[in-house]
């Protein structure tokens, strides 16, 4: 199976479903619904089988497809994935089907059209397996200006309070950021010998002061979208105002394609400018993690709060990447799919909590534990697993980013180990004046208040907890896929472990 065209297969398959989704007659909704599961489950089923088909001893990068496309400028269709790829695309094949179970309901009371809803969903899972996969710089530009469009359709049309303002404050905060990235494309395209090829470009020569700007360009893009302070004002309104399962996506994977292309494109090709840059870059993260806990601490709105405590742990996520160490580059990395599947559930329960409600806030919950025992039973597990409670997978993360800084850079571990002690306290007051102590009066007089979890919501989030608690425990799976192309990407730059003695010891748990 190795040599079967799962990248390019992967990335067309949910545009061809979000076709046959968006032509299902409108006054058919629920069959537009299972065909968008339907096709969503697909994805997943060819992405286990590339899952099982990797070789993680293997060549760094694997399934490399390449198809000319516009040969004047040196532009092809290139796809390939290492261990990093791997892990953000199966993340994406896990989120999607659940996010499709999730909204089922969601856009009905848009009265806009609801197959086009979830024609969205699958075109957004196709842009962001292309952004993943693209192995050329001009493609994978490309898939990072596409993938906007069907998100800013998703809060623009289906959100809630605000979705205009949010929508187009997410376009325009990613366009801004795009055109700085594009600017830096146009300049490598020229220095690197009018090729896009990444394979080609990480080995050109750069003078010091063309690599420092050309990674400016590229770092900016991907600090918007990640986003590290103090480029992160998008998010809160955007995953405040989104859908659930659109929010899920966009902090769940989008968010994740500014830490994959500084992991990808940032540190491989500009290694020098990389490493005059990481102070800067360690101080933003730092930043990041205690500015965005102490805002999700005042927080009266649940899908703000949530949209803040993923700022935070972008934070986390930026350290380890720029401390420059295996270990917590291994726990950056797998922080990206640990982060994606903690905060992942933490939106869609706040999704089906807000849905009951009607109303975000808050100040109109309090003791809804006592009328949905499960539901709150999920929320509590999930906040936490989002504040990386021991056995959790967030914890192991979380862990391998903050011993592999303290051992190059222990004021920067130290300090970002204060956003533990906020997490545990946004987390746990949130969950005490939702789901805990004196139940609301006005909740009483709420329908939807009195339904617990459904069967279909009980799938939904039973896959979560289960990866979640398994990646806890066991995380030598993913951190097997992981380690080499992380050991590869501290090769380019040129830096290894302090002491590898301990390094290796470290390895090992990360094992």
């Amino acid at each position: 199976m190795s040599n079967f065209p799962f990248l390019s297969v992967l990335t067309v398959a949910p545009l061809v479903g979000a076709l046959v989704v968006a032509f299902v007659p409108r006054h058919r909704p629920e069959l537009a619904k299972q065909v968008a599961f339907a096709w969503s489950l697909l994805v997943l089923v060819l992405s286990v089988v590339m899952w099982v088909s990797f070789n993680a001893g293997g060549d760094r990068f694997q399934f490399r497809e390449s198809y000319t496309w516009i040969p004047n400028w040196g532009v092809s269709f290139t796809f390939a994935a290492d261990g990093i790829a791997l892990v953000m695309l199966m993340l994406i094949a896990v989120l999607v089907p659940l996010v499709i179970l999730a909204s089922w309901h969601d856009a009905e009371s848009s009265k806009r059209s609801i197959p086009v809803y979830f024609a969205l969903l699958l075109i957004l899972e196709s842009t962001m397996i292309g952004v993943f996969a693209a192995a050329d710089v001009f493609l994978f530009y490309v898939f990072f200006e596409v993938m906007l469009v069907p998100m800013y359709f998703l809060i623009g049309s289906y959100g809630g309070h605000q979705r205009q303002y949010a929508a187009v404050k997410f376009f325009l905060y990613s366009l801004v950021g795009g055109l700085f990235m594009l600017a830096a494309v146009i300049g490598l395209w020229v220095v690197g010998g009018k090729t896009f090829d990444w394979q080609a470009l990480s080995q050109v020569d750069i003078s010091t002061g063309t690599e420092r700007w050309l990674f400016l360009g590229f770092f900016l893009a991907f600090a918007i979208k990640a986003p590290f302070f103090p480029f992160h004002t998008w998010l809160p309104d955007a995953g405040g105002a989104a859908p659930a399962g659109a929010a899920a996506l966009l902090v769940g994977v989008l968010d994740k394609v500014g830490t994959f292309g500084i992991l990808r494109y940032c540190l491989p090709l500009f290694p020098e400018a990389s490493k005059w840059f990481a102070p800067w870059a360690l101080a933003l993260g730092v930043i990041g993690i205690i500015y965005a806990a102490l805002l999700a601490v005042g927080q009266n709105d649940l899908k703000r709060l949530v949209s803040y405590t993923s700022i935070a742990h972008f934070g986390f996520i930026g350290v380890g990447i720029f401390a420059f160490t295996t270990q917590a580059g291994t726990g950056a990395v797998l922080y990206m799919l640990n982060h994606g599947l903690a905060t992942g559930l933490l939106f869609l329960v706040v999704g089906m909590l807000v849905a009951r409600r009607g109303s975000a806030l808050i100040s109109d919950f309090g003791g809804a534990g006592k009328l949905v025992p499960v539901l709150a039973g999920v929320l509590f597990f999930a906040g936490l697993a989002s504040l990386a409670l021991p056995g959790t997978a967030p914890f192991i993360s979380e862990f391998l980013v903050l011993i592999g800084t303290f051992t190059v850079n222990k004021p920067v571990a130290v300090i970002a180990t204060l956003g533990i002690i906020l997490a545990a306290a946004y987390v746990l007051w949130m969950v005490q004046r939702t789901t805990q102590g004196t139940l609301n009066p006005a909740l009483t007089e709420v329908d939807g208040m009195r339904r617990d979890l459904s069967l279909r919501e009980k799938v939904v989030v039973a896959p979560l907890i289960a990866l979640i608690v398994l990646l806890g425990f066991y995380p030598k799976p993913v951190t097997d896929v992981i380690n080499p192309a992380v050991q590869a990407t501290m090769d380019d730059i040129g830096r290894t472990d302090p002491a590898p003695s301990v390094g290796g010891t470290l390895q090992e748990a990360g094992r």
